[in-house]
């Protein structure tokens, strides 16, 4: 797919790591499946991964990390 930030790049499958945070709390979760531009890096996570990823972050909170650092395992 063309990347719709920098508008000149396409996307390849790719691993990203993904930072999140909400409050207190900072998620990091490496190797996160995603289709990433050659041109920028911007990434892209399918509906699927966004849901674990977002799973993940979920369970980091709940248990009151500050932070947590994850390896992603599908």
């Amino acid at each position: 797919m063309k990347c719709v930030l920098c508008k000149h790049g396409d996307t390849k499958p790719g691993n990203v790591t993904v930072t999140l945070q909400r409050a207190a709390t900072t998620v990091i979760i490496k190797e996160v499946p995603a289709e990433v531009c050659v041109n920028c890096g911007e990434y892209y996570l399918s509906e699927k991964i966004t849901g674990e990823v977002m799973n993940l972050a979920e369970e980091a909170v709940n248990k009151g990390a500050e932070v947590e650092i994850l390896r992603f395992a599908a």
